[in-house]
Formats: structure tokens, C-alpha cells, sequence
């Protein structure tokens, strides 16, 4: 039975761009095989559950088989498979939806679209039922 390093294993399957940003992941504790924290060093066999927190959403990947060496898109499907719950894909899209609404502290000036979809987003419907000015005169 094969096994692999988590980092060159995440890396191989194209979970993480590079390898270098999958240890990092790993460092920073968003990593764990079976529900428990992993290290970059860490090794993978078939049949372990990876959990990947990729905030806001925790993705799980089953491992098929242990390689290290990167694979085309097309054979990732036979390497792992993404046992990643429908409640996790429905968070995501929740914040999605929400994203230009509660914006997080620090993200920087709304974008022009983000301020369009806001105002679309507040302003009363019945304003726009109105087709004539008010004359105030008397």
C-alpha cells in the first residue's frame, strides 16, 4: 500500500495551486485526515478522509490512491473523491448572495457594481411606479 505526503498529495490533485500554499494551509491548522489536524509532513493512504477549510465552506476529499507526482484534470476523479456534504455547497452559496451586503471590516471601498446591486437591493419598489413630477404649486 502506497502513501503520500498530505501537502504533495493536495498538490497532485489539484486541490491547492501549488505546494507551497497547500503546506501553508497545513500550518495554519485548515487541514486534517480523519478529524485530526495534519502536518504537511503527514502521510495519506487510500481510504482516509481529508478535511480542507477553506472558509466559509469545509470541503472533504476521499483518498482513491496516494500519489505525488501532479495529474491532469481529467484523472483526478480516480484519485480522490469529493465526499463534501450539500449543506457545505448551500453555505457557500449563502455567501454569495450575501457577500456585497455584510461586507467584511477591511475589504475596501465597494466596487461600482457592488454599490449599484445595494441600491438596487434598497431601494423602495413603489418609487418606481411614478412616472410624473409633483407639482407643488397651488
Amino acid at each position: 500500500m502506497s502513501e503520500a505526503r498530505i501537502d504533495k498529495w493536495m498538490w497532485a490533485v489539484r486541490i491547492f495551486k501549488t505546494r507551497t500554499i497547500a503546506a501553508e494551509a497545513c500550518k495554519k491548522g485548515r487541514i486534517s485526515i480523519n478529524g485530526a489536524l495534519a502536518k504537511a509532513a503527514r502521510m495519506v493512504k487510500p481510504g482516509d478522509v481529508i478535511q480542507v477549510r477553506k472558509p466559509p465552506v469545509t470541503y472533504s476529499f476521499k483518498v482513491l490512491q496516494s500519489i505525488e507526482k501532479r495529474v491532469g484534470a481529467k484523472l483526478v476523479p480516480e484519485m480522490m473523491e469529493n465526499v463534501t456534504t450539500p449543506d457545505q455547497y448551500e453555505l457557500l452559496e449563502m455567501s454569495k448572495v450575501s457577500g456585497f451586503i455584510n461586507r467584511a471590516k477591511g475589504t475596501g471601498r465597494p466596487t461600482k457594481k457592488d454599490r449599484r446591486e445595494l441600491e438596487d437591493f434598497t431601494a423602495p419598489e413603489f418609487m418606481d411606479d411614478f412616472d410624473f413630477d409633483f407639482d407643488f404649486e397651488e
